[in-house]
């Protein structure tokens, strides 16, 4: 439970199939695959990770689920990564790890997290597998 926890999830939730999404709400990858996890009838919880910040536990956790390295999940442009030399080869996964714990906007979104894996949703439609129900055919 401690792991859900470090996911976002919320003791408590109604939902069967809990969904966690971590967005930025000014991006329109994001924005988008809150929609269509929407209109496959979901109310997942909405995580603002440049409001709420991410821990060093959670992001090693979500990574692990994703099968990432840290580096395959930074942002690279509109971010300080290069400023920080996060870009780097020398830059360790520690000193990427360290940097998105201090400076949020150093990871990539959005990340969506369910009972059927975890993982980086760009484009949006990489959600659709990780979704028990589609959304209806546009």
């Amino acid at each position: 439970m401690a792991v859900d926890r470090a996911f976002g999830y919320q003791p408590g939730m109604s939902n069967t199939f809990p969904i966690t999404i971590f967005h930025n709400p000014a991006c329109g990858t994001s924005r988008n695959t809150v929609a269509l996890v929407q209109a496959a009838g979901y109310e997942p919880t909405v995580v603002e990770y440049l409001k709420t910040g991410w821990t060093r536990p959670q992001l090693e956790g979500l990574f692990a689920a994703m099968g990432s390295k840290p580096r395959e999940v930074l942002r690279e442009m509109g971010s300080p990564a290069e400023e920080l030399g996060l870009l780097k080869p020398t830059a360790t996964d520690d000193q990427i790890l360290d940097a998105m714990v201090a400076h949020p906007i150093l990871v990539n979104r959005p990340i969506v997290v369910t009972p059927l894996g975890t993982r980086l949703t760009r484009p949006k439609e990489l959600v659709l597998p990780l979704l028990e129900t589609q959304p209806p055919a546009a």
